[in-house]
């Protein structure tokens, strides 16, 4: 493996972390109204369990409220059930086959305890991200041996160093934007 392949792949890792990193971002709610906030709840309907977005429309008509729409009538039931038991902190209103979840105002606890997941979710993508880290390393060290020049490793070790750096500084600054929103009364 030359030391390209072993950038490419290095660089491949970490923006799934980072990716990683930022979807888990956006399951946290700030107030305002997110269908990703549901999208994922898995509902016991036709003998399986199915993502919400599969069984039902889901829209935010206003900043403050998710609208859920089942495409079968039937499924009502086990979507409330299912969105009690993924304990959101919101209670469904159902009224006919529309299904309401007012977003209610976070108090200050709440924003500093999603303050706290969101710091979970950082440092855990800062772990996968040092773990590609030292894969790139042990590659490189591994072409050492194959004969990689001495100089070229140095010069390849800074890049990772430098990549990695980069990488981690893109995870604290999503970070930081997501602990300005929930902090954001």
């Amino acid at each position: 493996m030359d030391t390209s392949e072993i950038f490419q792949k290095m660089e491949q890792d970490m923006n799934k972390s980072i990716d990683h990193v930022n979807h888990e971002f956006s399951s946290l709610h700030t107030g305002k109204a997110n269908s990703s906030m549901v999208e994922n709840i898995s509902v016991d309907v036709y003998g399986s369990a199915m993502k919400l977005r599969d069984v039902a429309a889901i829209t935010t008509p206003d900043a403050r409220t998710i609208q859920i729409q089942p495409w079968d009538k039937s499924t009502c039931g086990p979507i409330e059930k299912a969105l009690i038991d993924a304990k959101i902190g919101i209670t469904p209103l159902i009224t006919g086959e529309i299904i309401r979840l007012p977003i209610p105002e976070l108090s200050g606890e709440r924003r500093e305890e999603l303050c706290k997941m969101a710091q979970g979710f950082a440092e855990n993508g800062r772990i996968g991200i040092r773990a590609s880290r030292k894969e790139a390393m042990d590659a490189l060290k591994d072409a050492q041996k194959n004969g990689l020049p001495e100089d070229d490793l140095k010069r390849a070790e800074k890049e990772v160093q430098k990549k990695t750096d980069d990488a981690v500084s893109k995870i604290n600054d999503s970070l930081a934007g997501k602990e300005g929103d929930l902090r954001q009364v």
